[in-house]
């Protein structure tokens, strides 16, 4: 898709990211410490140039257990350096020291009661180096970083959920469509795929909500009958009040929400639940195709704009720029940088990572 951006006006930057992987930074930011007790070993590691799929694999050959049995609160990027904590069974202390290797290093460890699941983060925060920029570009940086600061930035899904050449994306739009099964995935990666696959559908549809908002100007106004999210809280609750609701919004309190689509997700109404059907019906999908999909994607709201709390640019050399920000749990980097060098971010970052 054509996304549409909140600094369109702005003239971007050149440059190309992800040159190599010490050029893009990721440190997972943890929901909790481990408690220093308990039958689970929580290891702090740095992987660079190395898929989370590829980390599973060499704890698993190197630590001798199964890959069920390794914890990780989110996927990090391949061409990357990454820190993030992975949690192991107890039993496997003995042989910590096997992990280490040329693209794996254990910086710490600690116990913990629990294993670690699936989004048990708050966020990441990225060190991100554009290189090949031009004269000018830090000022020019610095007006979109401005902006995104003032009204934040649309929380777009980024190209690698959609899969290498959206293969990933077409999977899921033919599952969906009835123009195939799940039969048709091999068994050893159907549960994986199709959960994949379906979660990539609605992150498609959340996007495509998302950009005809901002396309007509609506993306910060809220409207009567939209879903909004509590910040604070992460409630959700139908507008009624929209000149209320609005202040609230302004005041960063509420945001607006897009769907992801499913049969438990929560409806809006009025004009905003038009503009969502709309999408839907546009892509030969029905509401009554989700029924059968519902176990693998039952249905929610995602906010549709992320506020920033920080966002800093330094000129490292006179042909590059160094970006530090943090996002919450579930956010793209690429929503912020394709903002700034915007030739090339979803192409390289698409092309990079896994």
């Amino acid at each position: 898709m054509d996304l549409p951006l909140l600094t369109s006006d702005l003239p971007g930057i050149a440059g190309r990211i992800k040159a190599s992987p010490a050029t893009f930074v990721v440190e997972e930011i943890p929901a909790y410490e481990p408690c220093g007790e308990g039958d689970h070993i929580f290891l702090w590691i740095e992987k660079v140039d190395l898929s989370a799929e590829q980390l599973q694999m060499h704890l698993s050959r190197a630590l001798g257990i199964d890959r069920r049995d390794i914890g990780m609160a989110g996927l990090k990027d391949r061409q990357a350096i990454t820190r993030q904590w992975v949690s192991v069974p107890r039993g496997c202390e003995a042989k910590l020291a096997e992990v280490e290797g040329d693209h794996v290093r254990v910086l710490d460890s600690a116990r913990h009661r629990n294993k670690l699941k699936t989004g048990h983060l708050r966020g990441n925060r990225f060190v991100i180096t554009v290189e090949g920029v031009e004269a000018g570009d830090l000022e020019r940086a610095a007006q979109i970083r401005d902006r995104l600061l003032a009204l934040g930035v649309a929380n777009y899904y980024g190209p690698q959920r959609f899969g290498r050449d959206e293969e990933t994306l077409r999977l899921g739009l033919a599952l969906l469509r009835g123009e195939t099964n799940e039969r048709s995935i091999p068994f050893s990666r159907r549960k994986f795929l199709t959960r994949l696959a379906i979660s990539a559908v609605q992150s498609w549809l959340f996007n495509q909500v998302l950009s005809e908002r901002l396309r007509d100007e609506l993306l910060h106004s809220v409207l009567a009958g939209d879903v909004l999210q509590v910040c604070a809280s992460g409630g959700l609750f139908v507008c009624d009040e929209p000149m209320v609701d609005q202040a609230r919004c302004d005041q960063r309190e509420v945001v607006i929400t897009g769907p992801m689509f499913g049969v438990k997700m929560k409806q809006p109404l009025h004009e905003p639940l038009l503009r969502e059907r709309r999408v839907l019906e546009t892509s030969g999908i029905s509401g009554e195709n989700w029924q059968s999909w519902s176990r693998h994607a039952p249905g929610a709201r995602r906010a549709m704009v992320i506020h920033l709390t920080e966002l800093s640019l330094m000129q490292r050399a006179s042909e590059s720029i160094e970006l530090s920000f943090a996002l919450p749990s579930g956010a793209y980097a690429t929503s912020v940088l394709r903002e700034f060098a915007r030739a090339n971010v979803d192409a390289e970052v698409d092309r990079c990572s896994s």
